[in-house]
């Protein structure tokens, strides 16, 4: 450090060479920077140690001022911040500050300090994705958020090991429990749609399956319902059973489990991904998701919705084939 100046109170470091933030504690890492265009001044935000995190800021990459510290509770590494409409209300927007477990906390930032606004969040159940990163400078026109995880999963007897899940669309929605993050599958995910068939308004009562005889490897299912007089609904996908507990308002999976309520209007809406070693799954519009790594039996590809314990309504479904990305 060669010499030091003050901004608004805060101490400013600069350093001769490498245009770098020099060490502060234990293996701080993961810096993730971005423009703040109203102060114009680069934002870093950057893991340190434990539960704690820290935003810098620059004028030129080179000479770092350390702004404020951040706490996410049970969470490290690798942060993520950025801002987000709610509702789409542009004039309306809340920042957002990530930790590696899907671990968020909502806020306002003034380019200076980071203000959370209630307890931290969390929407990711899976366990299986970790250390997701948003994209930055989408075009306008477009204007999306969108993020894509490591899923950590090993492969035996492949010629890699683990692998990105697929990309999703974030954002902020008004809930009964308050402004919450949500996640959808890119809408581009829908070029690879292959055969699909659709369905509309029956009743699902126990012993049948309306996607018996539809056999297939790779698939996106769509499927909106209310329990009704069903305790419970499964979509069974390759022999691995998703299960919506209507009693206690449970999604779970894989002894995986996530809360998850009707809609106002009564349903449930999940939309599942199947990969060929994993099991994507989101509930209610992206309020929940439980990214699963899965290996599943390539004698079984089939596919199955049962009720338990009684009728449910089954309101739309739709199953997609999925063609490769590389073909």
């Amino acid at each position: 450090c060669i010499a030091t100046s003050n901004d608004k109170g805060r101490t400013w470091h600069k350093y001769e060479g490498n245009p770098v933030l020099g060490h502060i504690v234990d293996h701080n890492r993961d810096p993730k920077v971005i423009w703040h265009a109203p102060t114009k001044r680069w934002i870093m935000a950057l893991y340190l140690d434990k539960n704690d995190y820290a935003l810098f800021s620059s004028p030129d990459l080179k000479s770092w001022v350390r702004l404020c510290d951040i706490v996410l509770p049970g969470c490290s590494e690798c942060p993520d911040l950025f801002e987000l409409p709610v509702d789409g209300d542009t004039q309306n927007k809340k920042w957002l500050f990530w930790g590696a477990n899907g671990t968020y906390s909502l806020g306002a930032f003034d380019g200076y300090r980071f203000a959370p606004e209630g307890e931290p969040q969390r929407y990711d159940w899976g366990g299986n994705t970790y250390a997701a990163q948003t994209w930055s400078d989408i075009p306008a026109e477009d204007g999306r958020r969108i993020q894509i995880a490591w899923f950590r999963r090993d492969l035996p007897g492949m010629p890699f090991n683990q692998f990105m899940s697929f990309p999703c669309e974030l954002t902020l929605r008004t809930t009964p429990e308050g402004i919450r993050l949500h996640t959808q599958p890119v809408r581009e995910i829908e070029a690879l749609h292959g055969e699909g068939r659709s369905w509309q308004d029956f009743g699902l009562v126990p012993g049948q399956n309306p996607l018996a005889g539809i056999d297939a490897e790779l698939v996106d299912i769509r499927v909106s319902f209310r329990a009704s007089a069903a305790e419970s609904v499964s979509l069974i996908v390759r022999g691995v059973p998703i299960v919506y507990d209507a009693k206690k308002g449970q999604l779970w999976c894989q002894n995986k489990v996530a809360p998850l309520h009707p809609l106002e209007d009564g349903t449930i809406r999940l939309q599942v991904l199947v990969d060929r070693a994993s099991l994507e799954i989101f509930g209610n519009d992206g309020r929940v998701a439980l990214p699963l790594g899965v290996l599943y039996s390539d004698q079984d590809c089939s596919l199955a919705l049962i009720a338990q314990g009684g009728e449910a309504m089954v309101v739309s479904m739709e199953a997609y084939s999925l063609r490769s990305i590389w073909q």
